[in-house]
């Protein structure tokens, strides 16, 4: 048959990532829920490629502990649980210690800006009882100083690392009273690089993921978080 000269030719690579990206965010914002079974014939169908995508989208995912297999008996969405904070948050705030004594140098008005307009999303967002939106909006607000950093290898882990935290903060943002505290605790954080201070800069981020961590464990039941949106 003839065959167009230019005709686009589908990157099997491409389509691989695109089918582990999809899945990936099915998981985190709850279209797959906890628990939930997952046949690589069905999600394949709905995707429309072959299974072979879908199977390694799924081991990529297993990996990650994201979903969990048995014997190849029944793949699921893992489940994830309040506690599993106090394993990875310590990490987390670690390593953007490390990230803040990288990035304070190369901060930028144009960079503040974007942090900025990202907690005021933050606060919108809570507001307005969006998770997903919430939970983009906090990484967007980090991922500033992640990137200023300039070190790909750091990025690289923490990345991996807010994969789990990502999933675990949209169900956080969608059950917590106090949420609207973390646009505050990123306001002093915004302050405290405007002025320079890379040691109250470092203590002020790990305030906010120690604080972070107590309220996802610790938050009261009911309630209104009071933000409103500015």
């Amino acid at each position: 048959m003839p065959i167009p000269e230019k005709s686009e030719q589908i990157d099997r690579i491409s389509m691989r990532d695109k089918v582990y990206e999809t899945l990936l965010e099915w998981i985190i914002q709850g279209d797959l829920q906890q628990g939930e079974k997952l046949l690589d014939k069905e999600l394949a169908e709905n995707l429309g490629v072959s299974r072979t995508p879908v199977r390694e989208a799924l081991r990529r995912l297993e990996d990650k502990k994201l979903v969990e297999a048995s014997a190849s008996r029944w793949t699921r969405v893992a489940k994830i649980s309040r506690s599993e904070a106090e394993l990875f948050y310590p990490i987390i705030w670690t390593l953007e210690t490390l990230v803040v004594s990288m990035a304070m140098n190369h901060m930028t008005s144009d960079d503040l800006r974007t942090m900025e307009t990202a907690n005021r999303e933050l606060k919108s967002a809570i507001a307005a009882a969006d998770p997903m939106k919430a939970s983009k909006a906090d990484a967007d607000f980090h991922d500033v100083l992640i990137k200023r950093s300039n070190n790909h290898h750091l990025s690289s882990i923490l990345y991996d690392l807010k994969i789990k935290h990502c999933w675990m903060v949209v169900r956080y943002f969608e059950e917590n009273t106090d949420a609207c505290a973390s646009v505050d605790e990123h306001n002093q954080i915004l302050a405290a690089i405007k002025a320079k201070d890379t040691v109250q800069t470092t203590e002020l981020i790990v305030l906010n993921w120690k604080k972070s961590m107590q309220r996802m464990l610790y938050q009261n039941d009911g309630g209104s978080n009071g933000c409103k949106p500015s």
